[in-house]
């Protein structure tokens, strides 16, 4: 497996504002500002939190997740990739989502207040088999939640839209009490990702 170079010295990276603004602010990527955006909107990060981090290289969510929650609270990230450098209150770990153990994200805590995954499958440019994997890792980190939320907690999801997307919308409205879509304006224009975010897990 390739190591992951972070998006600051990769050339496929495009350069636009939010990656410069990402850069001067200390941020391992321009997606932090779809983190903040949703964030924002959602109300979703508090003081104290226990955040899940699924998919998080190359860092920056890890970064917000660990400003907002502050030193009560406990930040742990998962990548198939290890970080190009650590993250300050994170603890990060490299291991694949379908089979490491619950118990191993978890460490001493008994669950999470916040589930996120800004996971994207490696794509082939078929939009229909692209489709078909996004899916299929949104509802791994799905699953991931519905076993490690506290009850009242929250879930964050990427997903490339397609003709899944009714039923999964439908998976987490039967979970949660609350669920938006959200597409980030720090999304290229050109993507067809979005954000579902459910509140409320019972």
């Amino acid at each position: 497996m390739a190591k992951h170079k972070g998006p600051f010295n990769d050339p496929r990276v495009r350069h636009d504002a939010f990656f410069t603004k990402a850069r001067a602010a200390g941020f391992a990527a321009r997606s932090v500002y779809k983190l903040d955006e949703i964030d924002r909107r959602a109300r979703l990060l508090r003081a104290g939190d226990r955040v899940l981090d699924l998919g998080c290289c190359p860092g920056s969510w890890l970064q917000y997740a660990a400003g907002v929650v502050g030193p009560h609270g406990r930040v742990v990230g998962i990548d198939r990739n290890p970080l190009p450098r650590g993250v300050a209150g994170a603890r990060a770990l490299v291991g694949d989502i379908f089979t490491t153990p619950d118990a191993e994200l978890l460490g001493e805590l008994k669950a999470f207040d916040v589930v996120l995954s800004d996971m994207a499958p490696d794509t082939t440019g078929v939009r229909s088999v692209d489709q078909a994997r996004s899916a299929a890792l949104f509802e791994e980190a799905l699953t991931r939640a519905e076993r490690l939320l506290a009850p009242g907690g929250a879930f964050v999801g990427k997903l490339f839209q397609g003709p899944d997307f009714e039923a999964i919308r439908k998976r987490m409205a039967a979970r949660f009490s609350d669920v938006k879509i959200i597409k980030p304006e720090s999304s290229r224009a050109q993507s067809f990702e979005i954000f579902l975010v459910g509140k409320g897990f019972a």
